[in-house]
């Protein structure tokens, strides 16, 4: 089974120096029947203004994963690390016991554009830690990379969640299949472009809830770029 929900019914927020969609109920935006998928839990579309951002704040047991679409996103923690994250780089911190950080955009003219990710956590009270890999565009290509799982397999993130997301970018004739386990959940967020979902047209913005199928196959795109995750139900 497929659900459809369209971009334009994910909650909004404008902040004034961050413009902010909301996949499932977050801050201000609550509703009852979009509470999360699985152990997915957040998905936020942010567009950080130029010389703002979010100032130190503080998370506890929760997988989180940033992935910048356009700018640079400056990180600062209570770890130690202080990172940049550009286009095509995949970012995790697992909050754990406890941890502070912040997020800002420090260019010049340029907004930045980036998915902020949260997944529930299949170990509560760990040590928070930190983890960021280099994606580049040509393994996207045309099929689907793993770039943060339980169990990651070569350069994808490790998160502490029974939960894998994949990366794709899809043009043209280019397709693929994924096969998964109808008891489990999964979730496609196509971040821009058009794309086919088992035979359903996605518009960037739009995600698929899928539960009870064997298999999503990604098809037709058009300059797409989509988020797939495998989710414990």
């Amino acid at each position: 089974m497929i659900t459809i929900r369209k971009s334009q019914d994910r909650g909004y927020a404008d902040h004034g120096w961050l413009k902010s969609y909301h996949s499932f109920s977050f801050a201000g935006y609550y509703d009852p029947a979009h509470m999360g998928w699985g152990n997915l839990r957040v998905i936020n579309e942010d567009r950080i203004a130029p010389g703002t951002g979010f100032g130190a704040h503080g998370h506890r047991d929760m997988e989180i994963i940033s992935y910048v679409l356009q700018g640079n996103l400056a990180h600062k923690d209570s770890m130690g690390n202080v990172k940049g994250i550009p286009p095509g780089d995949v970012q995790r911190m697992s909050a754990g016991s406890g941890v502070m950080h912040s997020e800002f955009n420090h260019a010049v003219g340029q907004t930045t554009h980036f998915l902020q990710i949260w997944i529930e956590p299949n170990v509560t009270g760990i040590a928070p830690s930190y983890e960021q890999k280099t994606v580049p565009d040509a393994d996207k290509r045309g099929q689907l990379r793993l770039v943060a799982a339980g169990e990651p397999e070569g350069d994808a993130v490790k998160i502490h969640a029974d939960a894998a997301l994949y990366a794709g970018l899809f043009d043209g004739a280019e397709s693929t299949e994924l096969a998964i386990d109808p008891a489990r959940k999964a979730y496609v967020h196509l971040v821009r472009g058009q794309l086919s979902v088992n035979g359903q047209r996605l518009s960037g913005g739009d995600a698929a809830l899928i539960e009870q199928e064997s298999r999503i196959r990604l098809d037709d795109g058009q300059d797409a770029e989509v988020l797939v995750f495998d989710l414990a139900a």
